[in-house]
């Protein structure tokens, strides 16, 4: 089911500003909060409002074309499903910098783990936290001084 038939399924219409939030969001490679979002559409079409962008990044995450992560801060942020791939992510502690991996091998034992407590899983996040190099060597040369 693609979005319009989901929004139509819902009594809900496409509309312009829908569609230019829609298409922003899953052109960029980021993790967008609804705040982040919602300043980087008001440059484009000052006339949106805050609640727009939040119904229609949930909408997409109903839809399934979005997901809400919240990388243990206390803001949501909502990544793209579109790429249908999956994959882990890196969370900078001190710049709140992002990144995502696939590592063949840490797929491999979570399942391998899962099979061990005959446990069958539906899916799986895997968050590590720290620091990216840039905030490690800031942190390394005030602790030098």
């Amino acid at each position: 089911m693609d979005l319009k038939d989901y929004l139509k399924k819902k009594g809900l219409k496409l509309t312009k500003q829908r569609e230019k939030i829609i298409t922003h969001f899953l052109n960029k490679d980021k993790h967008f909060s609804a705040e982040e979002l919602y300043n980087a559409m008001k440059k484009r079409m000052p006339g949106v409002g805050y609640a727009t962008v939040y119904r229609t990044l949930n909408l997409l995450v109903r839809a399934g074309l979005a997901t809400k992560i919240s990388f243990g801060e206390n803001i949501t942020r909502f990544e793209p499903l579109h790429r249908n791939e999956h994959h882990d992510h890196m969370v900078c502690i001190g710049c709140g910098k992002i990144v995502e991996f696939k590592h063949p091998k840490i797929e491999r034992l979570q399942k391998e783990v899962a099979r061990r407590y005959n446990f069958y899983t539906q899916s799986h996040a895997l968050e590590l936290y720290g620091y990216c190099k840039k905030c490690r060597k800031k942190n390394i040369s005030k602790e030098k001084k």
